[in-house]
């Protein structure tokens, strides 16, 4: 692996944690914070519901991959990608684990 990629998983990675979360400022400046009401605008419509299945079954999916990989590579550092996951998001839970994965041996 080249070290240009990696230092790209951790790029990307520090963008899918920012770029989200500067939208979900927004929208709790808009609407107070509400955990109720953020997971009621999930639920808003058919779009809206679909992409969030889509993103849990990617962030199941994704951590299922870690712990599978983690008990055979023993990189137990991985492992901080799954709350990275489900705090943050994919966006930010995959480019990380891929930055974890990708150091060397």
């Amino acid at each position: 692996m080249t070290p240009a990629l990696r230092h790209l998983w951790l790029c990307m990675a520090l963008w899918g944690a920012v770029h989200p979360m500067v939208h979900f400022g927004t929208w709790f400046a808009q609407n107070g914070v509400s955990l109720t009401g953020l997971l009621a605008a999930w639920h808003v419509n058919p779009a809206t519901t679909a992409l969030t299945w889509d993103l849990t079954i990617a962030a199941i999916t994704l951590t299922l991959w870690i712990v599978a990989e983690v008990a055979v590579r023993r990189n137990f550092q991985a492992l901080l990608a799954i709350p990275a996951t489900f705090l943050i998001g994919v966006s930010c839970g995959l480019p990380l684990y891929l930055w974890f994965r990708t150091r060397p041996v």
